[in-house]
């Protein structure tokens, strides 16, 4: 969300990472999967001083909030902003850094409005979007903690023809200052303001036409708002979706024309819930676009602090963020999320390390910022510990993490568009339940299926697939390999490799969780756990309270592993240790143990009847553990 805004504003910087993979070739890694996250405020004369103290605070890229397009002063004249991102970005290069700009999407503010003889409402009506009786999208203090007092905070249409040129060429201005990146905060229609979470807007007279040059339908008359079942408000919902992914893709193809090695990358709330489909701010869609993704992940319900997260929470958050792993395909993954904000029970240092272990051990990236906003920190010292160890280890943590034997999950778009509900219970709760046992699963997509490997993939409550995904589907379980469909069938497929739960065991697996925790993790469904058809060469012996990801990094099996044992929100934020978790090795090898904010380690195994056991030493907090093969 919103940083400090106006001219004193808020540098960030961002850490990335790798994704597990079936693809033999992996996206190229270059600093940006590498960046540590930081925040400063910038002004016209303190560039020297932000690049030391990002120096000397261990962080490696340096976002500049300065927000030309994002206020409409300087959207129209934008020359003192752009000097101060070409100082900046000048200084933090011969310091061996470097730096991305914060601008707003599709959200634009007018300072003191009622003194201004100009705002973008008074100037250009037109350009807003609007609800479906008409109402402008204008926005006063109170709507939102970044909106001051006196100000116009309106959201535009990105078919508004005039504004977009503008925008484009304020984009082109800045991808010639030599900044390293451009990052385009929150590229929403307005559905997130108190009273228009169910417009499903904009009505303005730029995106009807557009929605009606498209599909030939009257968005104010031919729909059905809300009704998931009208096929003509489905078309609606891709509309927009595949708006917002276009101006993205027209700011990257933008900006590249002007500096190709220049990244792009949007900031986004939702993540794989169905509050996507009402922003349009799908971020399956927009990783195909867009360098990385910085995903400000509010799940669930609750205020989102790490203090705040039940076990459970801990658990869904590691869905949320392999989900976007897998979307990425090799790009790296941005996580803007909160640690501390004040709890009265809780000092931040224990907390600040939980979210850091969860994002890295996931193989995304930890951003600190203090309390609610994207600046500071809560406890500086704590964040150069942490910055400090993902230094030294960052090969271990961000090279690519590439699938061996694994389940495949399917995550079904159009499914979780149009029954999100239904479908994401089950999503959830099939990979809680693979996360939980322990074992290697692999989160397969539109963009990804054709390269799947794997013996077994699941289709949770899937509902809609499209003639390619049915195809191969066909060809999968005819080459011998079997088809798990949970719930709803949309496959049409049958024969002995199609095995199918009317039930779902994830919905049933996510329900008694949701009940009682500790009595839900031992409540395997052994028919669902028996039909999956394993065979791996790597097992993992720990209790559910640790989450694991099994893969393949530089050539060697690893286990990512983080605890949420003994977790209580507002109580207590330190884990209970993990006693005694094994791996086996089928062969013969030596096991690394790199425990969070520790030193590695090496250990041998027991050989017998062809394979190694190792005990790990005791994970209090999150830890990676490799075999080094022999064999």
């Amino acid at each position: 969300m919103k940083p400090l805004r106006g001219w004193a504003t808020a540098l960030c910087v961002l850490t990335l990472a790798a994704s597990v993979s079936s693809f033999p070739q992996a996206a190229k890694q270059d600093w940006s999967h590498f960046v540590r996250i930081g925040a400063f405020s910038l002004k016209s004369d303190n560039a020297d001083q932000i690049v030391s103290d990002a120096e000397r605070n261990l962080v490696f890229g340096i976002e500049v909030d300065n927000d030309i397009p994002g206020r409409y002063e300087t959207f129209l004249d934008p020359a003192e902003k752009l000097k101060a991102i070409r100082t900046v970005a000048e200084k933090a290069h011969k310091a061996g850094n470097y730096t991305f700009v914060y601008i707003a999407g599709t959200e634009c503010i007018t300072a003191h409005v009622d003194a201004a003889p100009h705002s973008l409402a008074k100037d250009h009506p037109d350009w807003l979007q609007r609800n479906l009786t008409g109402e402008p999208a204008i926005f006063g203090e109170g709507s939102a903690f970044w909106i001051k007092k006196g100000d116009e905070d309106v959201w535009i249409s990105p078919y508004a023809t005039e504004w977009r040129t503008l925008y484009m060429k304020r984009v082109r201005e800045i991808a010639a200052t030599g900044v390293d990146g451009i990052y385009v905060d929150i590229p929403y229609w307005m559905t997130h303001f108190d009273g228009w979470e169910n417009s499903w807007a904009s009505f303005d007279d730029y995106t009807v036409a557009a929605f009606r040059k498209s599909t030939g339908l009257d968005a104010r008359h031919d729909l059905k708002l809300g009704d998931f079942a009208d096929a003509n408000f489905r078309r609606w919902i891709d509309f927009r979706t595949q708006t917002m992914t276009d101006f993205m893709a027209e700011i990257a193809t933008t900006a590249k024309g002007v500096n190709p090695k220049i990244k792009v990358i949007p900031e986004i709330y939702p993540g794989i819930e169905q509050e996507s489909v009402r922003v349009g701010a799908d971020v399956y869609q927009m990783y195909a676009v867009v360098d990385s993704i910085a995903h400000e992940y509010e799940f669930g319900e609750g205020d989102h602090m790490a203090t705040s997260r039940t076990p459970l929470d801990w658990f869904k958050y590691q869905v949320g963020m392999q989900s976007f792993r897998a979307f990425a395909e090799g790009k790296p993954t941005w996580i803007l999320n909160y640690s501390w904000d004040g709890d009265k029970k809780l000092a931040p240092p224990e907390p600040m390390k939980n979210l850091a272990m969860s994002q890295v051990m996931a193989g995304a990236n930890f951003w600190d910022a203090r309390g609610h906003v994207m600046s500071g920190s809560n406890d500086m010292p704590t964040r150069r510990e942490i910055f400090a160890w993902i230094k030294d280890h960052e090969k271990t943590l961000y090279s690519p993490r590439r699938a061996m034997h694994p389940v495949g999950i399917y995550f079904s778009p159009s499914t979780r568009n149009y029954y999100a509900d239904e479908f994401l219970r089950s999503y959830q709760g099939i990979l809680l339940l693979l996360i939980q046992s322990h074992l290697e699963y692999q989160i397969v997509t539109p963009r990804t299926l054709a390269n799947f490997q794997g013996e077994t993939l699941v289709l949770p409550d899937v509902r809609v697939l499209d003639e390619p995904e049915r195809q191969f589907l066909k060809r999968f379980v005819g080459a011998g390999k079997r088809l798990i469909v949970t719930g709803q069938d949309a496959s049409g497929l049958t024969g002995e490799q199609v095995v199918r739960f009317a039930e779902c065991p994830g919905k049933t697996f996510l329900q008694s969780l949701e009940r009682d925790f500790a009595k839900g993790s031992a409540a395997t469904d052994e028919k669902f756990m028996g039909s999956l058809r394993t065979h791996t060469h790597l097992q993992v012996q720990a209790s559910p309270w640790v989450a694991t990801q099994i893969a393949e990094v530089n050539g060697n099996p690893h286990v990512f592993f983080a605890n949420f044992n003994g977790l209580r929100p507002h109580e207590n934020a330190i884990q209970t240790p993990e006693h005694a978790a094994q791996i086996v090795y089928s062969g013969k090898g030596q096991l690394h143990f790199l425990p969070f904010l520790g030193k590695e380690q090496s250990k041998e195994g027991t050989w017998k009847d062809g394979k190694t056991t190792f005990v790990l030493p005791d994970i209090e907090k999150g830890a990676v553990a490799w075999v080094d093969r022999k064999d």
